[in-house]
């Protein structure tokens, strides 16, 4: 089987957020699935099969399949528009989030096309400002993750969080935001319970956090960087009860699986 590993979300060969694409003819078993997932040790590993003039995508991190992941939709895209010569310009991922279209954008940009998640208030958490060893301004719940908002961008920097105590929260995991210093707003991704301490950029988390930047800032078009130590590049734009969530991406490796 033919294996891409493709950074989404920087224009920089080491930047961005790491993953493995691996287009399929027919699915393989999910044991096996979850096996090279594991394998490739990355944040996740993207399977792919046609399905009519479509595709669908299914997306396991190293320990667990989940129903919806960003930078490894922008990866595949990536791959079937750049190595696999899919002629049209918009392709479409079916999955268990629904229909998830990406286009080619201006000047090799991808743009994916997400449904929006919008938070929810919600009460503290202990297990949160116990991990964060930070008290945020207001916390949110969302369909997967927790959101945790702060101040400044400082703050979100400084963050040293206890993983121990982040994976106890009964979540996919947690993003935490506050206003940028170079971009409308900021983020960090912790999912110490999908087996992903701190995730590089995620596509996902921008479900979350463009539609509450956008009512709190009162503008559709958002920039945002995720201040992993590999840094991701996001561009959002709200439309309606969608989000286009749109960033570059670099080929790392083309390879093959061996499976007896």
């Amino acid at each position: 089987m033919k294996v891409y590993i493709v950074n989404a979300f920087t224009s920089e060969l080491f930047g961005g957020n790491p993953a493995a694409v691996v287009p399929l003819n027919e699915w393989l078993s999910e044991s096996l699935m979850q096996q090279i997932a594991a394998q490739h040790n990355l944040p996740e590993t993207a399977f792919i099969i046609p399905e009519g003039k479509n595709f669908y995508i299914r997306w396991f991190t190293p320990l667990v399949e989940v129903d919806l992941c960003g930078h490894a939709t922008l990866a595949s895209a990536q791959v079937y528009f750049n190595h696999l010569s899919y002629p049209e310009k918009e392709i479409i991922f079916n999955s268990n989030s629904g229909p998830l279209p990406v286009s080619r954008g201006q000047n090799g940009k991808l743009r994916m096309d997400f449904p929006v998640n919008h938070p929810a208030p919600c009460d503290p958490v202990p297990e949160i400002e116990k991990g964060l060893h930070k008290k945020p301004l207001a916390t949110f719940i969302s369909k997967f993750d927790y959101m945790a908002v702060f101040e400044k961008q400082q703050d979100i920097e400084e963050l040293s969080p206890d993983f121990s105590v982040l994976g106890q929260v009964r979540s996919r995991g947690l993003i935490v935001t506050s206003p940028g210093k170079d971009s409308d707003f900021v983020s960090r991704g912790f999912f110490p319970q999908s087996g992903i301490d701190e995730d590089p950029a995620t596509g996902s988390a921008h479900t979350v956090t463009a539609p509450y930047w956008a009512e709190k800032l009162g503008k559709n078009r958002l920039t945002a960087i995720q201040l992993s130590s590999r840094k991701g590049y996001i561009d959002c734009e709200m439309q309606n009860d969608r989000v286009w969530i749109s960033g570059f991406a670099k080929t790392y490796l083309e390879g093959n699986i061996f499976i007896p």
